[in-house]
């Protein structure tokens, strides 16, 4: 299985040769400006809410690739009505089977809104299942105690976690998070995009090593083996 990071809250994993996109959002990254976007293969799309910052470039990479989209009745309905056809939606709790594996739909603490500013119903997480491994892909949000949940029922390899504070959790909650849900490995998202959530890299990293855990933090455009 390989991870791609694509910035911000952006990543493409590859599942035996399926290819999962989370959340995209490139061409309005100014971190993002290497990435072509025309580039980019995918299967299926997981977006976790409504958010621009999350969606701009669903439509994009769809148009090239009739992938998939996957997430929450409300935002399928949205880009239903702009002319994508394939896809499927969730709603918390709900989990649907696909050729990679599982995707279950979970709680997030966060608003969502579309880029019209229409309703983007309630913001989401993924825990995705797979015979290769499992991870929990968090979207945005806020500590919760619903994470002990995912402890409970799945033993995750790693999460996903947004570390950018004010709009999501912080470093501090993103580590209590990692033992609500059961995993040592962080691979941190949300966070450098804007200056309003820029963070001190070396102090996270050093916060988790004190707490026996691993965050990485991976530069845009980087691919790392899981």
């Amino acid at each position: 299985m390989k991870l791609t990071y694509f910035g911000h809250a952006c990543f493409l994993i590859e599942i035996e040769k399926i290819r999962v996109l989370f959340d995209p959002f490139i061409k309005e990254n100014p971190l993002a400006a290497d990435i072509d976007v025309d580039s980019i293969e995918a299967d299926y799309i997981l977006v976790s809410h409504g958010h621009g910052d999350h969606v701009s470039e669903v439509e994009k990479v769809y148009a090239n690739t009739k992938a998939y989209l996957i997430s929450t009745y409300e935002v399928v309905t949205w880009f239903q009505k702009k002319g994508i056809e394939n896809f499927h939606p969730l709603n918390h709790g709900g989990k649907i089977s696909l050729d990679f594996g599982t995707v279950k739909m979970v709680n997030a603490v966060h608003s969502s809104s579309m880029p019209d500013g229409s309703y983007g119903g309630n913001p989401a997480g993924f825990v995705i299942e797979t015979k290769e491994t499992t991870f929990y892909f968090a979207g945005d949000t806020a500590l919760h105690q619903d994470m002990k949940q995912i402890a409970e029922a799945y033993k995750l390899d790693f999460a996903i976690l947004p570390i950018g504070d004010t709009f999501t959790m912080g470093v501090d909650d993103a580590l209590i998070a990692a033992d609500y849900v059961g995993t040592d490995w962080i691979i941190g998202a949300h966070y450098n995009t804007f200056p309003i959530i820029n963070i001190n890299q070396e102090e996270a990293i050093a916060k988790a090593v004190n707490q026996n855990k691993k965050l990485q933090l991976l530069t845009i455009g980087e691919t790392i083996a899981i």
